[in-house]
């Protein structure tokens, strides 16, 4: 039993890292429901598949689904560019009608087979150590884990031979073509490695897993760097940590593998969303509240050095005249005054206010500006 936990364990984290790499780019190129379109329109191909070689593990089912995944990518590409409807439109009209046709086949004619919804959807990651990988009455290990380690091995040299065109042609399309690396090729060799990545995933944890695991951790990662390199890697970490927590929390809790997994995948991009150092709404609402303060400061030193050296100077440099002046309440003028003060822009000395050279030196240069 500790020996099959180990194995879905590293399935889980093959799976994770080999989903993440191609879901980058997915992400970058604000592409990520073509993941969620590909890897439920496969479904037809794999049940046609079957149905010619009465063996679901048989090569020829990879072959198929992965086709079907291309044959996807065309019908959304052709239909956008009719410039009749938008990109997403076209995906909500062609992996529908493919996914319910794969249903239905399997509704229809494969009812006594293991082909069932459920798993088409969640997959069966439990059971992966059960379908070992035996050549010449050698065990080697579970099937899933070999399959999912190939393509892992095909996605990182795939990425790591075409870094730099990827990089080119996933954030200036134009440029990419001026130096001639033909986008529409890159992208449909980055939708064949996200169609083979897909079909390979698919067995083991389902199609909602494989689209957590190639949109959450990217998107997550982006969050936290716009250094692709470091996005890369962030990703598949994210991935690896959904995917191992996920898996205890199932273990823990009893319930679904692949459903737990997905569900730390969203656990993982709601604390980044919060947290993230500079994109994160923490820290986005922190600025904006150091923005607020800094206007206020500035207008505190301008209103100051207008007054400052005037008859009226003690009135207009008091801090209870700030209310009235400046319409601020109390606690606002505190914290404006507090911030000043730590930022080295004026002196307070009691109920009074003075600049400092840096605050005149702010206020000078706010009404040049102005």
């Amino acid at each position: 039993m500790h020996q099959a936990q180990l194995e879905i364990q590293f399935i889980a984290i093959i799976v994770a890292a080999c989903c993440a790499l191609p879901g980058v780019f997915l992400v970058l190129r604000k592409m990520a429901m073509m993941s969620d379109a590909i890897s439920h329109a496969i479904l037809p191909g794999i049940v046609l598949a079957f149905f010619a070689t009465q063996d679901l593990n048989h090569p020829l089912l990879i072959l198929a689904a992965a086709t079907t995944g291309l044959l996807t990518v065309a019908l959304v590409e052709g239909i956008r560019h009719t410039r009749l409807i938008a990109e997403d439109a076209a995906i909500g009209i062609v992996f529908p009608a493919l996914f319910s046709l794969g249903v239905i086949l399997i509704a229809q004619f494969a009812g006594d087979v293991h082909l069932d919804t459920d798993a088409v959807l969640l997959g069966e990651l439990a059971f992966a150590p059960f379908d070992r990988f035996v050549i010449g009455g050698t065990d080697l290990g579970p099937r899933s884990l070999w399959i999912m380690t190939g393509i892992l091995i095909a996605n990182m040299i795939f990425i790591g031979l075409l870094y730099k065109e990827l990089k080119i042609a996933t954030f200036d399309a134009g440029l990419a073509a001026s130096l001639g690396f033909t986008p529409v090729i890159l992208h449909y060799c980055l939708m064949g490695m996200v169609s083979i990545t897909a079909v390979g995933a698919f067995d083991a944890v389902g199609s909602i897993l494989v689209v957590a695991l190639m949109v959450g951790p990217a998107a997550s990662a982006y969050l936290i760097t716009d250094r692709l390199s470091h996005l890369i890697g962030l990703s598949v970490l994210i991935g690896i940590l959904s995917a191992l927590s996920g898996y205890w929390v199932a273990h823990l809790l009893d319930v679904s593998i692949a459903g737990s997994m997905a569900s730390m995948v969203g656990v993982a991009f709601v604390c980044t969303l919060f947290l993230a150092p500079q994109r994160g709404i923490l820290a986005v609402l922190y600025t904006q509240r150091v923005q607020k303060l800094f206007f206020a400061s500035k207008m505190l030193t301008i209103h100051l050095a207008n007054h400052e050296g005037t008859a009226d100077e003690e009135r207009e440099s008091s801090v209870d005249h700030l209310e009235d002046h400046l319409t601020w309440s109390p606690a606002f003028a505190n914290r404006v005054i507090t911030f000043s003060t730590q930022k080295g822009y004026v002196h307070n000395e009691g109920n009074r206010l003075s600049l400092t050279e840096r605050g005149r030196e702010l206020a000078n240069e706010a009404i040049v500006h102005d």
